[in-house]
């Protein structure tokens, strides 16, 4: 499905990956003490701030990010991630 947004410049919209709810150990972790998920999935690229200088992550694209990187936003009721493409330290 396509996300009606398109970012600007050398944004990225990234839908963050869902929070761990149970510890390797098999500890349920309550809500309110998740870690807010420093992976997701890359579901908008902007064009890209100047010609010489392309984006180098595409749609699709699974990335990891900085704990504090980028502003939550709501499209369509759901939550994702706007932050610029060198707030994205790689993709796998």
């Amino acid at each position: 499905m396509a996300v009606k947004f398109n970012p600007q410049g050398d944004r990225v919209l990234v839908e963050p990956a869902a929070a761990e709810e149970k510890t390797a150990g098999g500890i349920i972790i309550p809500d309110t003490a998740q870690e807010k998920p420093q992976k997701g999935k890359v579901v908008a690229v902007g064009p890209g701030k100047k010609k010489d200088e392309p984006m180098t992550v595409k749609v699709g694209d699974k990335v990891l990010y900085g704990k504090y990187a980028g502003t939550e936003i709501n499209v369509d009721g759901k939550e994702y991630l706007i932050m610029r493409q060198d707030d994205i330290f790689g993709n796998f």
